[in-house]
């Protein structure tokens, strides 16, 4: 069982998870979800999605997870998981096909680092749009963006991607975001950083980001919906 449409207040628990996969329950536009949808496609692990609505959860999924949050993981012994990088990570030592982080504990330890970095960066995707949106001057937010990108830019230097010269876990828990650029109206924040640019490029040529993601237009129709207060977390099915 998956679904795409997702469960709301109301609706019956799905049952058990099946034997040789995992659930993730998720939300199809969640950045954070996105990061576990990535490392399940990379890695080529059989999972089923449970999609949820995030304004109207069902009471049944806070017994999953009492933030009531996404992204969650259930496996078939009944095990719950919850938070993005916790539940990549786990993923990544349960499956350890295709590692997806470095084995030695420094280069993992900078992946970490750099990841706790980045997550200062995400709330600047949040508060220029909805400034935006309330008329607010967002000048000094967008500048400090920048700065940020910039920095970003000079630690990716010649490298095709944050790890080295495939994508690794750091690539995948940073993406969503900017998969989201367009849609946030802060594409021209890349300016002047051509080599994160570059990354953009490649991490949009990736086969498992392709089979993960959304198209600018769908991204923008949702955000509409956000901002109007009545998100469609069902747009487009």
């Amino acid at each position: 069982m998956a679904s795409e449409k997702c469960f709301a207040n109301g609706s019956s628990a799905p049952g058990p998870v099946p034997k040789g996969h995992i659930r993730l329950y998720s939300m199809r536009f969640c950045p954070f979800a996105q990061r576990t949808r990535l490392v399940l496609q990379a890695k080529g692990i059989k999972h089923e999605t449970i999609n949820i609505n995030l304004k109207d959860k069902p009471d049944w999924y806070f017994e999953k997870n009492p933030l009531g949050l996404v992204p969650t993981l259930e496996t078939a012994s009944g095990q719950v998981i919850y938070e993005s990088p916790i539940t990549c990570d786990y993923l990544d030592d349960v499956y350890a096909e295709k590692k997806l982080l470095p084995a030695d504990p420094f280069e993992k330890a900078q992946q970490k680092m750099m990841l706790e970095n980045f997550s200062k960066i995400t709330p600047y995707f949040y508060k220029i749009p909805m400034g935006r949106t309330k008329g607010e001057d967002v000048s000094t937010l967008v500048k400090e963006l920048k700065e940020k990108f910039n920095q970003l830019n000079d630690t990716l230097g010649k490298q095709k991607f944050y790890g080295g010269n495939s994508i690794t876990m750091i690539d995948y828990m940073m993406w969503p975001w900017f998969e989201r650029l367009e849609m946030f109206e802060l594409k021209q924040c890349l300016d002047g950083t051509p080599e994160l640019k570059k990354w953009t490029e490649r991490m949009m040529e990736d086969p498992t980001v392709k089979a993960a993601s959304y198209s600018p237009d769908i991204y923008k129709a949702f955000y509409k919906t956000y901002i109007d207060g009545q998100p469609n977390y069902d747009y487009g099915l």
